[in-house]
């Protein structure tokens, strides 16, 4: 087995610290602090190609393999992990338009959402169907050339920038069983009716918005149902969400990184009782937990992302995510008590860590949904241990 990245990835994970270090790191703390919209940084990673990494190349995108991909999330998240969701959201929708949209729809978007000139999102998500993505409400009726679209969509990632932004929306509200009513619709906001009417208040997940999203009677054209087929939006949309489990299980190991950077610079120059407190075993046992869980967790996010790179893998991804987010959330508690009473202030960066690492378990599927996920792939022989 070979568990090294080629020549090509360590340049590319060169490239993507180098550009986390001085352009990420030194402002995060403060940005977030401010509610400032990382602007700065969102055409950093435009010029990076970073917006194309799902995309062909002949639309303009990078067409990244799933552990590059990977790659990406666990670098921009150890700088800061809201930043990263920006480049998620967008990249899974991008990823399901040229899965599986039709030729107009793939040229009309893709080229300009390669370079970030054009963003987007997925509107998935809503006040009563979360986990549950069949019991959805908002309902599209055919009216001539157009689909008349009701209802509202939570929690969604680049909102005020999404354009088109894919919405799961029901077309047939009476089929059975229910997905097979379910379809997804490209709209875009310069629609009538369509209205991201308040940003979400958030505990951590700072720099990117999420929003709700009302749509009223918003009139989209028939050519923009995508793949122009009704019925198969369920399945359109799970296939995305494969990577993105990849891409959760990444940022939680970006997460643990930077809190075992941080435990480990902090335990060496912070003393007490006249030496360094990395010298008291105490703390030396927290070190070694944090690095031996890292080291763990990120051979199971690549290796989570190989799988995809070969083929179906709900299991292998849902493991990679359930285990790479208990991770993170424990790397950054572990660190917030190497620091002690300072890793409780918010002036450093430590804390925010743990704002962020608390999401990872939540998001693309709660840990305890995926787990009844691999466990009926174990049932069935879809996969091994």
């Amino acid at each position: 087995m070979d568990f090294a990245f080629t020549d090509d990835q360590k340049e590319f994970r060169s490239l993507l610290r180098s550009f986390v270090d001085r352009e990420i790191i030194p402002v995060a703390r403060e940005w977030e602090k401010e509610g400032r919209y990382p602007t700065e940084i969102v055409a950093g990673m435009a010029d990076m190609g970073l917006f194309g990494m799902t995309i062909p190349e002949e639309y303009g995108g990078l067409d990244l393999d799933p552990v590059s991909f990977a790659l990406v999330f666990e670098e921009i998240s150890r700088g800061w992990m809201g930043v990263a969701g920006i480049l998620g959201s967008h990249s899974l929708a991008c990823r399901m338009i040229a899965m599986h949209g039709t030729g107009q729809q793939k040229n009309d978007y893709l080229p300009d959402l390669a370079t970030g000139r054009r963003r987007t999102g997925i509107g998935l998500t809503e006040p009563e169907a979360g986990t549950d993505l069949q019991g959805i409400r908002t309902t599209a009726k055919l009216d001539g050339d157009h689909y008349v679209v009701n209802g509202t969509k939570m929690w969604i990632t680049n909102a005020r920038y999404a354009d088109p932004l894919p919405v799961l929306v029901k077309t047939d509200p009476t089929a059975s069983p229910r997905h097979k009513g379910m379809s997804i619709l490209l709209i875009e906001q310069s629609l009538d009716g369509f209205t991201v009417s308040r940003d979400i208040p958030k505990l951590g997940y700072k720099g990117t918005e999420s929003c709700e999203i009302v749509l009223d009677n918003v009139r989209v054209p028939r050519d923009r149902l995508l793949g122009g087929v009704e019925g198969i939006g369920l399945k359109q949309a799970l296939s995305a969400l494969e990577w993105g489990r990849v891409n959760i299980a990444a940022r939680s190991v970006g997460i643990a990184q930077r809190a075992h950077e941080l435990a480990l610079g902090y335990a060496k120059q912070r003393k007490a009782f006249g030496q360094p407190i990395a010298e008291f075993q105490a703390i030396q046992l927290k070190l070694a937990t944090l690095a031996t869980n890292l080291q763990a967790a990120r051979l199971m996010a690549y290796w989570s992302a190989d799988a995809v790179k070969r083929g179906r893998a709900d299991a292998q991804t849902g493991m990679a995510k359930i285990f790479c987010s208990e991770v993170a959330l424990e790397a950054a508690i572990d660190a917030m008590k190497v620091h002690g009473g300072y890793g409780y202030s918010t002036e450093f960066e430590v804390e925010r860590l743990y704002r962020d690492s608390v999401l990872m378990s939540i998001g693309e599927g709660t840990n305890d949904i995926l787990r009844t996920v691999v466990a009926k792939a174990l049932v069935k022989g879809e996969v091994t241990v």
